[in-house]
């Protein structure tokens, strides 16, 4: 589904991303993991088509980003820190006209089946510019799903979420992967990260430093894994 050989990011002066190797299978959903600075949102960003690759080659479903961006943001919902919704338009119409963009069929019903899988059908038709932090989150996720995409990007999807509204989140991941699509979301977050994620990355000073699986829900492995890796100073590929 993905893969990324000698992915090298600068911006101005700065060297962000130092030569990424990495491949990732079509339903597979990966946690990204890292410190602050590391470079996990800008691997993001790269892989939305957001920022371009200053060296290297990035593809997805064997097509190249540099040269087939405008088919293949067809395939990809991103997630970002920002909400990325209209404040003044209310869920409905946010997700109304996010869906026109992407032509997609049956579009009101489908704006009506996502309100509700985010839980918020109470609030369908009220200006997000009142809605809390994780209600704005909720809004996002479904911004972000609105085409059905077969990669989904997530930048911290679980911030400023409550406890329902985790769980809101978190079924709907399970859904996409049941529908095989595959799911990168860069977390702080370990126990979400357990419970969701087939595969972690762990991204330090720009490369990937380490690359492997463990069992379902085992958060305290995961922790320790990445203590070693961020803070013991393991070399990875």
């Amino acid at each position: 589904m993905i893969e990324v050989n000698g992915l090298v990011k600068r911006i101005g002066d700065k060297t962000i991303l130092r030569g990424i190797q990495l491949k990732i299978n079509k339903g597979e959903t990966v946690g990204i993991l890292g410190s602050n600075g590391a470079g996990k949102s800008t691997l993001l960003k790269v892989l939305a088509m957001i920022m371009k690759p200053t060296f290297g080659t990035v593809t997805i479903a064997g097509q190249d980003i540099r040269k087939n961006a405008t088919a293949l943001k067809q395939m990809v919902g991103f997630l970002p820190h920002a909400s990325m919704v209209y404040d003044h338009f209310s869920p409905y119409e946010n997700l109304k006209f996010f869906g026109s963009i992407y032509h997609i069929p049956d579009l009101e019903l489908r704006v009506s089946e996502l309100i509700d899988q985010v839980g918020l059908k109470l609030f369908t038709h009220e200006p997000v510019r009142s809605f809390s932090r994780g209600m704005m989150q909720r809004i996002a996720i479904a911004r972000a799903m609105i085409h059905r995409p077969q990669l989904l990007l997530l930048d911290e999807p679980h911030t400023g979420l409550d406890q329902s509204a985790v769980e809101i989140l978190n079924q709907v991941i399970e859904e996409m992967k049941k529908d095989q699509a595959t799911i990168l979301m860069v977390t702080h977050d370990f126990m979400q990260a357990a419970k969701i994620c087939d595969r972690f990355i762990i991204i330090k000073g720009g490369r990937v430093a380490d690359d492997f699986s463990v069992a379902e829900g085992d958060a305290a492995i995961l922790y320790e894994r990445y203590k070693q890796v961020v803070e013991g100073g393991k070399a990875g590929c």
